[in-house]
């Protein structure tokens, strides 16, 4: 990369947007705006197996939650008229109250239902893909032994490296450059943090 400029920071939903997020549709459309940029419903729809109209009644309700909003607002077609994220991603985690922290908990399960999703359309389709990409997939998995401020400083490091080359955040992509998915979780090892232990 040649630009290596501060990424704009992530929009912090409140309780009633990450409540509006449970349902997996809208999450899913909402990543698919985050993911590739503006799209029409009818576009939305195809990719998140939902009818147009559908589609077009969940982006209203993650458009009432400050979510998502018209790309062109001065459009008059409706039906043609694309839908954009409102942020360039979304921290989920900064819920304060207790209905928040249910609304994020669920979350939580709806986005890994997600990426799941996400992984078995990719190993359906990967015979078909261009050996240059399947060649460097990769999936790592660590267990690491870290204090908390030591795994804040690394989450933070790993974050500065990455979102740099976030799709719609970078400002010099390659030509040759693709959308890949990335995914990164850390959490308390819940063997290893039982109570006793």
């Amino acid at each position: 990369m040649t630009s290596r400029q501060q990424p704009p920071p992530r929009g912090v939903p409140g309780g009633e947007a990450l409540a509006a997020l449970a349902v997996p549709a809208r999450f899913a459309i909402l990543s698919h705006l985050l993911d590739v940029g503006p799209r029409t419903a009818s576009e939305c729809a195809e990719v998140v197996g939902e009818s147009p109209s559908n589609c077009s009644w969940h982006l209203r309700a993650l458009a009432r939650v400050g979510l998502v909003e018209r790309a062109d607002p001065d459009s008059t077609d409706g039906r043609r008229r694309p839908w954009r994220a409102t942020a360039v991603g979304f921290d989920f985690s900064a819920a304060g109250d207790p209905a928040g922290a249910v609304a994020a908990a669920a979350l939580e399960g709806v986005a890994d239902r997600h990426a799941e999703e996400l992984l078995r359309r990719y190993l359906e389709q990967r015979r078909h893909l261009p050996a240059e990409w399947t060649d460097r997939e990769g999936s790592h998995r660590y267990t690491l032994a870290v204090t908390p401020a030591e795994l804040d400083e690394l989450l933070a490091s790993l974050d500065a490296l990455i979102r740099p080359f976030v799709g719609r955040i970078r400002t010099d992509v390659p030509a040759d450059a693709a959308l890949v998915h990335l995914g990164l979780r850390a959490f308390l090892h819940p063997d290893a943090a039982r109570p006793g232990r």
